[in-house]
């Protein structure tokens, strides 16, 4: 009885020993074993695995790749025109051993600050280099590269591996975007005037022609007209001396009765004559009363 009283607690130790010495490494982790702060061993599988209790312990890291989110930053490119840049990365931590001997205790909070500044840097050095246009057309991929290129290298003290860098947004900055908008205006405006001036010209030009035309197209009617009146007053008078050679009375009554039809209207001035004149010789009777 006094045996199995000892062997209890003894059993109970002994497993607690095993248990505290089995660890299991997550399929989406890395494992180190650390004795007295100092690396002795990397669990990369994942499966069980050992450590001496009470010795040494296990320090599990993220296996996954890791986004990390950079921004709002400022960078002012060659053309001096100020961009507001949003970026993100994904990384993974890559070695371990190097990334805990780099960041200590710290872990991926610290590392994630560090990596960081390397990106903020990195991206302050690659867009200062170019031109504010060429971070908002097509070229934007290949800076994005750089940046990530320049990254990497850096990032490799970390023992992080650094797999993309994404530029998510890239503005100007307020007061920048209002003086971008005024000066946008001003070249629609002045492209509006310009064509307007021109249309006024092409107007002005329209309007000549057409008056010019309006001009000829009189000239030549009124000279048509003045022809065809000359060639009737011809024939007209053609007709009378014909008329007037074949009956010369009638003509002289036709004459007359034309200067009657125009003196003896109702608006006419009064007209005092004699009567024995040879106006009225047509109203006289066969026997000259």
């Amino acid at each position: 009885m006094k045996k199995a009283t000892y062997l209890l607690p003894v059993l109970v130790i002994i497993i607690a020993g095993i248990l505290s010495s089995l660890f299991i490494v997550d399929e989406r982790q890395k494992a180190l074993v650390l004795q007295f702060g100092r690396v002795v061993s990397v669990k990369e599988d994942p499966g069980l695995a050992f450590k001496i209790p009470l010795i040494q312990e296990v320090v599990r890291y993220d296996d996954r790749i890791l986004s990390r989110e950079v921004g709002p930053l400022e960078v002012t490119p060659l053309d001096d025109r100020r961009l507001i840049v949003d970026a993100f990365a994904r990384f993974r931590i890559a070695d371990v051993t190097q990334f805990r001997l780099a960041v200590g205790a710290g872990g991926e909070a610290l590392a994630e600050q560090r990596l960081d500044n390397i990106l903020r840097a990195q991206t302050r050095e690659v867009l200062g280099s170019v031109r504010s246009d060429q971070v908002l057309s097509t070229e934007r991929e290949s800076l994005m590269n750089r940046i990530r290129d320049n990254a990497i290298s850096e990032a490799r003290s970390l023992g992080l591996e650094v797999i993309d860098v994404r530029l998510k947004r890239t503005d100007l900055p307020p007061a920048n975007l209002e003086a971008t908008f005024a000066r946008m205006r001003a070249e629609r405006e002045r492209e509006a005037a310009d064509e307007i001036a021109r249309g006024e010209e092409a107007a002005q030009r329209k309007r000549a022609q057409a008056d010019r035309t309006v001009v000829e197209l009189v000239s030549d009617a009124q000279r048509q007209s003045e022809i065809t009146r000359g060639e009737a007053d011809a024939e007209r008078n053609a007709i009378f001396a014909q008329s007037f050679g074949e009956d010369p009375e009638f003509f002289e009554f036709y004459r007359s009765l034309n200067a009657y039809r125009a003196a003896l209207q109702s608006n006419n001035s009064t007209m005092v004559l004699s009567p024995e004149s040879e106006f009225f010789n047509y109203f006289k009777d066969a026997q000259g009363r």
